[in-house]
């Protein structure tokens, strides 16, 4: 059995994986709201009976939880999230979190997402906001006011992804395990008039994606020559029969 190809292909398998997250965030590295997806990988040991052998897992991908920069729009409906908090929406998929704070106001008065998706309060329900009663202004919190009273309040949500977590839209996140609205955190609130932008370092994650290329090559080349030996053996051990 030629272990060393099982564990090149392993790698392989790995860095095939890594390579797509890291596209995923170069293509998302301008998209409002998004956090880039990193990959652990851990080492998986085989029992060969003569050795034990090291292979590569196929990886466990996450969240960065970094925040992206925050830039002053001045929109009454452009709301970004300070400390480690989501908003969340509801979709086609089902509520879906983000970090998007763009919304805008519908002719019947709901918040919505820029593509038209219902934002929720912190008990999953749909916001709505009388746009002809006043200017709507808001508090660190996420409560929405006009004319000094409060109206709504944006939901803001803490989420576990650590139990597995899919992709919806460009910054939509949609965990696993329930997520649970914020209830009396200081390190977490809104500010008004802001949007967070990407977390991804787009220099960062091309130099990441040129090394991991390189390396899917070189194990490539490895592979082939690996396996143009065995032909070779086959053929010297064949012949002299």
């Amino acid at each position: 059995m030629q272990t060393g190809l099982y564990v090149s292909l392993s790698s392989q398998i790995a860095l095939e994986r890594r390579l797509n997250t890291l596209a995923d965030n170069v293509a998302n590295s301008t998209t409002v709201g998004f956090r880039a997806t990193e990959v652990k990988f851990n080492q998986v040991v085989s029992d060969q009976k003569v050795a034990d052998v090291a292979f590569v897992s196929q990886g466990n991908e996450f969240i960065s939880t970094r925040s992206g920069g925050i830039t002053e729009t001045g929109g009454t409906l452009d709301f970004a999230i300070k400390g480690d908090a989501w908003f969340q929406v509801e979709t086609p998929s089902g509520p879906t979190l983000t970090r998007d704070g763009r919304f805008t106001l519908t002719d019947a008065g709901e918040l919505v997402t820029l593509n038209g998706y219902p934002v929720l309060d912190a008990g999953g329900g749909p916001i709505q906001i009388d746009a002809t009663n006043g200017a709507i202004q808001l508090s660190a919190d996420g409560q929405l006011n006009q004319n000094g009273r409060p109206v709504a309040a944006l939901g803001l949500f803490e989420a576990d992804l650590s139990g597995g977590f899919t992709r919806a839209g460009n910054s939509g996140i949609i965990s696993k395990i329930p997520p649970e609205p914020v209830v009396d955190r200081i390190d977490a609130g809104v500010v008004q008039g802001y949007v967070e932008e990407s977390n991804v370092n787009a220099i960062g994650e091309m130099t990441q994606l040129i090394q991991v290329t390189r390396a899917f090559e070189s194990i490539a080349s490895l592979m082939r020559d690996s396996e143009e030996s065995m032909n070779e053996a086959v053929r010297t051990l064949g012949g002299s029969k």
